[in-house]
């Protein structure tokens, strides 16, 4: 579906990006990761065409970018960190003019009632898009990367600002996204990447530094610090405790619900065992533990071990 072979783009003596090359097949969900300043960006815009490389070449489905941006363009479904919104026009409007924009021919009523259907937006098409949660906006977003039906879809960073239960709303719809397209998220939020992705292309100073299965890449770090636990009580308040426990660095709640039992992914410092304090900490509050599973280490710690590696 996607085929980037020995891209190089260099602003006067700074080189962006040095000489990436990858593939991505039909149907893979895949995580373009790196810090800000790596190169990702400027990789995503010579993908979808918004810039040009100084050398190598892009294929969409075996339509190269620049030699033929039309078709290869009408593939891609991208959705900038930044959404493209017109906040005075309501959503109904907005889709029409997009499924104008992009010259879509496929029937217009059924395909934007069945875009707006995958993405859970039928009931606020008749409201102005300024008025909407950042949530239903970045919903808006997606809808309009579908319109066409492309192939490949591209998304930019697609949970940030959102809340919690938006973040595992929109998880759960980028899965669903995979079956029937080929998805990459590009990201700096290591831990974003490995709750949807499969798989894991790492760059860092314009070059990948990894590219494999997650489970694979989390095999760099030994050191587990990750656990996924599902705890009886609400939401909320189990939510709060597991934040406040001594050495935890991060924990969000997972979309899984078990009855009246919510789970959580919780990470802690390098060395600090929290099971205990956890437990503990629970059981004051009479929050039974019925679950606690190791989750392998954080992609943050894996990518910090590849720099280190790397000698980078």
């Amino acid at each position: 579906m996607l085929k980037v072979e020995n891209l190089v783009k260099k602003y006067g003596n700074a080189t962006a990006v040095a000489g990436i090359s990858f593939s991505i097949e039909k149907g893979e969900i895949v995580g373009f990761l790196g810090p800000n300043g790596a190169g990702k960006s400027t990789t995503m815009n010579i993908i979808t065409g918004y810039l040009s490389s100084n050398v190598g070449n892009v294929y969409i489905d075996g339509d190269e970018i620049l030699e033929k941006p039309e078709s290869a363009k009408k593939k891609i479904g991208y959705l900038p960190e930044q959404p493209p919104l017109y906040m005075e026009m309501t959503v109904g409007e907005y889709l029409n003019f997009v499924y104008e924009l992009r010259g879509c021919n496929l029937p217009r009523k059924e395909h934007l009632d069945e875009v707006c259907s995958v993405v859970k937006i039928k009931d606020v098409q008749n409201r102005v898009i300024r008025n909407l949660s950042k949530g239903y906006k970045q919903r808006v977003g997606i809808a309009s990367a579908l319109i066409g039906n492309p192939p490949l879809i591209i998304l930019d960073e697609p949970t940030i600002g959102l809340d919690p239960k938006q973040i595992i709303e929109v998880r759960n719809l980028i899965r669903a996204l995979g079956k029937n397209h080929t998805v990459i998220l590009s990201t700096h939020i290591l831990s974003e990447a490995q709750a949807v992705c499969d798989r894991m292309i790492i760059i860092d100073h314009g070059r990948i530094i990894a590219d494999g299965k997650t489970e694979e890449i989390n095999k760099f770090i030994v050191d587990n610090r990750r656990y996924k636990v599902t705890v009886s009580g609400p939401q909320n308040e189990v939510l709060s405790i597991l934040k406040k426990l001594p050495g935890v660095l991060h924990c969000e709640p997972l979309a899984e619900r078990d009855g009246d039992a919510a789970s959580f992914a919780i990470e802690s410092q390098s060395g600090v065992d929290i099971r205990k304090a956890m437990f503990y900490a629970l059981a004051e509050r009479n929050y039974p533990i019925l679950g606690l599973e190791a989750i392998g280490a954080s992609l943050e710690d894996v990518f910090i071990s590849l720099i280190d590696k790397e000698g980078v």
